[in-house]
């Protein structure tokens, strides 16, 4: 059995059967820590910059000067600020919004709104609309830290840049460009350097909604532009880091890239959570670099497995859980649990359930033993996970099974309402009529309706 699978099984298994809560251990696969972005207000995430608002509040009189070039039409006054529901269905309605010209910060916010709710293809739109809009600054950085070659950069403060909180993006790029026209190239870079702060929060969104949408190769080129102005960035580093060795398992190149890139989040952040699970990420990449790659490896691991097996006295059965050590439970615990890692982790979830439609149960299998080290209280995970084993007929299916229908019945029900929604009636009949007979308590009346139908 592979580690994320252990991983999920231990979390189901370990608390029976009271409620619970690309092998890539000590951090399952699809571990992705991302950015620190701010939580949302009461009612939803509001735009960055916008003041904190008391839940229920009345909002403060509409400003009596024209918006913003781009900015979305605001509706009345003396109301309660809009939820994130409502301010993203104002948005969606608001006619050529996407193709207005807008300052970075109205595309930031509006890309932020996005990805904080989890419409990333939205999100990327505005983001990279923001990006754009602080290209001029970023051209001039790149050019006036290569004159000044590894030369330190001095801080805004020291270069005497003038900025003042919360400048606008444009006004200090004019600062800058009048100090690369003046031959200034330290004043210059350094001043650029400030401006682009703002600008690579952006990039790391962007490269996470890449990610979150499927697209890994666009994700790594985002995180590699972050790394270009500021090398030692750290989500940038650690996110290239984790798709490096998520994806090109076979590339040693790009393995010893993602063993430097964590080890430079190691040596910086020692204390944080990306720092804590570099340190172990660091000893299994330079061990899958030893063996030749991950499929050695995984090779390598299943030839151990098995001479061990074959000398123990009563083999464990083919599907036992690996044994977890305290180190690996450890690093999923003190994995940051951002908006970005659970909009994953529901995506994982959405993804499990037509694998599961589709009849593609070990696809199925994997995506939530992803989920539930992370949510072992999550209970359509927890269906989904034990109903991929028993369609499998894995040994270990009727103890995760026996456990899903304690404590998650209502939920293995709601799979089956699923599964027959995406057209899988044949299996929804099948999960009905198995949590039926293995749970003869539950919703007998319900259960036999849906199979009479």
């Amino acid at each position: 059995m592979n580690l994320p699978l252990a991983l999920a099984t231990f979390a189901l298994l370990s608390a029976e059967p009271s409620s619970l809560p690309p092998g890539h251990p000590p951090v399952p696969p699809g571990t992705q820590v991302s950015p620190a972005t701010p939580q949302a207000a009461p009612g939803g995430a509001l735009p960055q910059g916008h003041p904190p608002v008391e839940a229920g509040a009345p909002s403060a009189a509409a400003p009596s000067g024209p918006l913003p070039s781009g900015h979305p039409p605001v509706s009345g006054t003396g109301k309660a600020p809009p939820s994130a529901e409502e301010l993203l269905k104002q948005l969606d309605s608001t006619e050529g919004l996407k193709d207005r010209e807008k300052t970075f910060e109205i595309a930031s916010s509006l890309g932020r709104l996005y990805y904080l709710n989890g419409r990333n293809p939205e999100a990327l739109t505005y983001l990279q609309q923001a990006e754009a809009r602080a290209k001029s600054v970023r051209d001039v950085f790149v050019a006036q830290r290569k004159k000044l070659g590894k030369a330190a950069l001095a801080t805004a403060e020291a270069a005497g840049c003038g900025f003042t909180a919360g400048q606008a993006l444009e006004s200090m790029g004019a600062v800058v460009q009048e100090r690369a026209k003046k031959g200034d190239a330290a004043g210059a870079a350094a001043c650029a350097r400030a401006a682009l702060e703002p600008v690579l929060d952006v990039g790391v969104m962007r490269a996470n909604a890449h990610f979150l949408s499927g697209d890994s190769a666009a994700a790594l080129a985002v995180y590699g532009a972050v790394l270009e102005v500021e090398p030692q960035h750290e989500e940038a580093l650690f996110g290239r880091s984790s798709l490096l060795f998520e994806t090109k398992g076979e590339d040693l190149a790009a393995l010893k890239q993602a063993g430097e890139g964590f080890a430079a989040v190691e040596a910086a952040h020692p204390q944080s959570a990306r720092g804590v699970a570099a340190k172990r990420l660091v000893a299994l990449v330079n061990e899958t670099v030893t063996a030749g790659g991950r499929t050695k490896l995984l090779a390598s691991r299943a030839k151990d497995r098995e001479i061990r097996l074959s000398q123990a006295p009563t083999g464990p059965a083919q599907d036992a859980p690996r044994p977890l050590t305290q180190e690996m439970m450890d690093s999923v615990n003190n994995t940051e649990r951002t908006p970005e890692l659970e909009q994953g982790l529901a995506k994982l979830v959405e993804e499990g359930e037509e694998h599961l439609a589709k009849g593609r149960f070990k696809e199925a299998l994997a995506n939530y033993t992803r989920v539930v080290p992370f949510q072992p209280d999550n209970g359509r995970a927890k269906a989904g996970m034990a109903w991929a084993l028993v369609s499998l007929q894995r040994e270990m299916a009727p103890r995760v099974w026996g456990v899903a229908i304690q404590t998650a019945p209502a939920a293995v029900e709601a799979l089956g309402d699923t599964l027959k929604a995406k057209g899988d009636e044949k299996g929804a009949k099948a999960l009905w009529q198995k949590l039926a007979a293995d749970a003869p308590g539950f919703n007998t009346a319900g259960l036999q309706a849906k199979l009479s139908q």
